[in-house]
């Protein structure tokens, strides 16, 4: 049988991303060196400056497109096709926005929105509508991606909102965090377009188990008419992962397929102030919102640097394995 043919869309723009000032520690991506200071001796190998650029580019290049390699990898082997991946705006600042001519052929694409907020990343109108014609076929699988958005900023008092932010910060305990950070601005906009509005709210730490491995994911097999969860007993132990709340239609459009546990242990988050021991963690369209699928869920599900990576590997490969459904090229 023909393999599928995969696409990764990194919803970013380099030089928004690689340009932000460092003297300002809110809404971006570190650069390579802090991460070194900060998880010293992690990434020790990456300090010499005449081979890794030492700022936010080496960030992105040597860490963070690092995490997806494991992924196009396994793609690749699956399918016996490359694995296609396109950023939506490269160093030289060339624009290649989420269309048609650079996805012919595509039937399973990967929007990894890790774009910070701050560059303002929005989905065309085009883009949108290009977006809906391929969820228009039966056969096509659409996953998109955001990240947390942590402290996030509201109009309230000075002190209440660093104590907020002061609590969300030792809730995950990730020290190379900054007390304001959010991500997925394209896919937010990508996702209101086509009227199923979803917010990547907070930045929650997931529990794990005894031995160190992450918590079961809570499952509705009823829902998983694709059979993507198969063989898949939990996600990955990111420190802070995003609820995947719910608005307008999309309370209806869009069916919460798992649930990740939240670590209890951890200092206390106001999401869980009412009880909640759970997020949404993976949501899938209905089958009367689309001909395909779509599924929401983070952008560290295609990583394989924070655990998990057995039941990332399943997860994958149910994606890639699918069976074809109706016609295809």
């Amino acid at each position: 049988m023909q393999g599928r043919k995969i696409a990764i869309y990194y919803a970013w723009s380099r030089p928004d991303e690689t340009g932000a000032p460092l003297d300002i520690i809110e809404n971006r991506f570190p650069a390579l060196f802090e991460s070194r200071r900060m998880l010293y001796p992690r990434f020790e190998e990456l300090s010499d400056p005449s081979r890794f650029d030492q700022g936010i580019a080496g960030f992105l290049d040597h860490i963070m497109k690092q995490n997806f390699a494991e992924f196009v990898r396994l793609g690749e082997a699956v399918t016996g096709h490359p694995v296609v991946e396109i950023e939506r705006v490269g160093d030289g600042g060339l624009y290649i926005p989420l269309l048609w001519d650079s996805l012919e052929n595509i039937d399973t694409l990967v929007v990894i929105s890790f774009d910070s907020l701050r560059t303002y990343q929005q989905a065309s109108q085009a883009e949108i509508e290009f977006v809906r014609s391929f969820l228009n076929k039966p056969d096509h699988l659409l996953f998109v991606g955001p990240h947390h958005d942590i402290g996030e900023e509201e109009p309230d008092l000075h002190d209440e909102l660093i104590a907020r932010q002061v609590a969300y910060f030792l809730h995950h305990g990730d020290k190379t965090i900054p007390p304001r950070q959010g991500f997925g601005g394209f896919a937010r906009s990508l996702l209101a377009g086509l009227g199923i509005p979803v917010e990547n709210r907070f930045g929650l730490c997931p529990a794990s188990e005894r031995d160190g491995t992450p918590s079961p994911i809570d499952t509705d097999a009823s829902l998983d008419r694709l059979h993507l969860l198969e063989g898949v007993r939990g996600f990955n132990l990111h420190p802070h992962l995003p609820h995947f709340e719910r608005i307008g239609d999309a309370l209806t459009k869009l069916e919460v397929l798992a649930r990740q546990r939240i670590d209890l242990a951890a200092p206390p988050h106001p999401f869980t102030a009412d009880g909640r021991t759970t997020f949404d963690a993976l949501l899938q369209s209905t089958p009367e919102t689309f001909a395909g699928t779509l599924l929401v869920g983070d952008a560290t599900l295609w990583s394989s640097t924070a655990g998990g990576v057995d039941n990332l590997k399943a997860f994958w490969a149910n994606i890639v394995r699918r069976p074809f459904r109706g016609h295809h090229s």
